[in-house]
């Protein structure tokens, strides 16, 4: 279950990398936005794993 969390958290961050690039290149302020806030939710569910991983051990 957390290697699934783990690769979930890394696609939310490249998708929104990759949609933050989209909307700069073309002007689009909503996507840019959007994409920002879908790497900061990629963020957040990586530093839960993280936290979890380290009470694990």
């Amino acid at each position: 279950m957390a290697d699934n969390q783990k690769s979930r958290a890394k696609t939310e961050q490249a998708k929104g990398k990759a949609k933050e690039a989209l909307g700069r290149a073309v002007g689009n302020e909503r996507m840019t936005a959007e994409g920002r806030a879908e790497q900061s939710k990629g963020d957040v569910r990586q530093a839960k794993e993280k936290g979890k991983d380290a009470f694990r051990r």
